[in-house]
């Protein structure tokens, strides 16, 4: 017999249509049969609000998804990258304690940017180069999927940059559960062992004051560093801002011209006592941002986690957001990925595209709904957006509606004549790509184009970054619940995600990992049959 079902209370108020359904038990989760079916999906009855469990806390900012827009009237997409990916770990926490996350902590941008991809590495000077392929979509076969697929260049051997880190340990009483403080601890571990002589590190913590733990001290002091993290006990209410302080004092005390120069924020992104205010907080972190100190956030634990304060946090600190639900996700971010959690190689990258209307009736861009930007911000280097860290990927998808040989009709407007396409429209071209992008020192863009063509290519002969970011998609619109997920489902992203997998693939254990979450969300939707 299967449990009661708990709901966040959004989820609550968002209900329209009363009905009897047995659920899987979770807080902060919702009615599951879109899952196995892109039907009408029906209503849980309301909960009680004393019933919202351990997850009833946590905070995520609404996500609006991206609608269909129309070529002819709104012919240019713009957005700035994003290489978090906290999203995957936090989504997969929820499936492997058997339940389904909330709408808002599903991201579908950092899901598809979790996994690495093999999109090939610029081989000139320029720190990053893109490709473009398009096939059919898979939840809406009348449809064509674009993806856009960005790569940075790799370190070369020898010439990693020296780094100046501070480490600020939120120790507050909320960080006392074994999933917080204590995987904190390890986590940080594995960062310092990986530090040298020529590298710099501090320790820096907060709950109702911040205190200095240890002074900057050369990398290579392996058992001062973790004396010091293993000295930390959870305890007291939360003063996140005077911490902040504190951090951003000790990095520019020791930064290292050339060098990385980060602060590295671990915590539950509970900050409750003595911040000034959230525009102060961050005024101050973009003012360190420009001086070439960044910041990383990594998030802990559950039950209080206030996810859209440390996305932001990170994104105004020129620096990335993971989700640490694990060790192994901790030896992923930390260890793995290093490079690209620290060293970027390009700043401020901002993608557009401009489609045409003779090839484009309608097209939707896959997430990155906090990343939109304004068509004149492409142009503009006094606007922020993402960072491109050493050897990362980044993948965007683009749903697209075919013309079919005929452009949608002009609007008619009252002021203004019927645009007129010019004679490249004719040329068969779906779209142009642009990317500008700063040199990671630099203050001044740069700008690349590519043109994007639609071969007609079949499914099946698509490459596999296509098909498993297809899949990685899949997956998340089901989990959404998205009113464009058409067909797909769990088990539709799944098989996508097995035929994407080749021999090369069989020692991916993030890869794998995937086909497992597909399949428990594919037997939480069976649930409910």
């Amino acid at each position: 017999m299967t449990r009661p079902h708990r709901r966040s209370l959004a989820a609550i108020l968002s209900l329209t249509t009363p009905a009897a359904v047995t659920l899987v038990a979770c807080s902060f989760s919702r009615p599951q049969s879109y899952l196995a079916s892109a039907g009408p999906v029906a209503s849980a009855a309301p909960a009680a609000a004393e019933d919202l469990g351990g997850h009833g806390t946590e905070s995520y900012d609404r996500i609006d998804e991206n609608a269909f827009l129309a070529a002819r009237d709104n012919p240019v997409s713009t957005f700035s990258i994003d290489v978090d990916t906290a999203s995957y770990a936090n989504v997969r926490r929820f499936l492997n304690d058997e339940c389904l996350p909330p709408l808002d902590a599903v991201r579908i941008e950092e899901l598809v940017n979790y996994f690495h991809y093999t999109d090939p590495a610029p081989d000139g000077a320029a720190p990053l180069a893109a490709r473009t392929e398009v096939g059919p979509c898979p939840w809406a076969p009348d449809h064509r999927l674009l993806r856009i697929g960005l790569r940075a260049r790799d370190l070369p051997d020898g010439e990693q940059p020296a780094r100046n880190l501070v480490f600020l340990v939120d120790v507050s009483g909320s960080m006392f559960s074994p999933y917080k403080l204590p995987l904190v601890k390890r986590a940080l571990g594995l960062l310092a062992r990986q530090l040298g002589q020529r590298d710099r590190i501090a320790l820096v913590v907060y709950a109702g004051a911040a205190g200095l733990v240890l002074r900057p001290t050369p990398g290579s002091d392996h058992a001062a560093i973790l004396e010091a993290l293993a000295s930390l006990e959870a305890g007291g209410s939360t003063n996140g801002g005077q911490g902040i302080e504190l951090a951003y004092e000790m990095a520019e005390r020791s930064f290292i011209p050339g060098g990385v120069n980060r602060v590295i924020l671990a915590t539950d992104g509970d900050f409750n006592v003595g911040v000034s205010s959230p525009g102060d907080l961050t005024r101050l972190i973009e003012a360190k941002r420009e001086h070439g100190v960044f910041l990383t956030v990594l998030g802990f634990g559950m039950g209080n986690l206030k996810d859209s304060t440390m996305e932001k946090l990170a994104d105004r600190g020129n620096g990335n957001y993971a989700y640490i639900d694990s060790f192994a996700e901790a030896r992923k971010v930390l260890v793995e990925d290093l490079a690209g959690t620290l060293v970027t190689v390009a700043k401020d990258v901002k993608v557009q595209i401009e489609m045409n209307p003779a090839e484009v009736r309608r097209y939707r861009l896959l997430g990155y709904e906090n990343r939109l930007l304004r068509r004149e911000q492409f142009e503009d280097d006094r606007a922020d957006a993402g960072e491109l860290g050493a050897g990362q990927t980044v993948t965007a998808l683009y749903e697209i509606v075919p013309a079919h040989g005929k452009a949608a009709d002009a609007p008619k407007l009252l002021y203004q004549a019927a645009a007129v396409l010019s004679p490249a429209a004719a040329d068969g071209e779906l779209g142009t790509l642009k990317v500008r992008y700063k040199q990671a020192d630099g203050d001044q863009s740069r700008l690349m184009t590519w043109p994007v063509r639609d071969a007609g290519s079949a499914l099946t002969a698509t490459s596999s970054d296509f098909r498993f970011s297809a899949a990685v998609a899949a997956f998340g619109l089901a989990l959404r619940g998205s009113p464009h997920r058409g067909s797909a489902t769990a088990a539709m992203a799944r098989e996508l995600a097995v035929s994407a997998l080749g021999a090369r693939d069989g020692d991916d254990a993030h890869k794998q990992e995937f086909l497992t979450l597909a399949s428990k969300a594919q037997s939480l939707a069976r649930g409910n049959d």
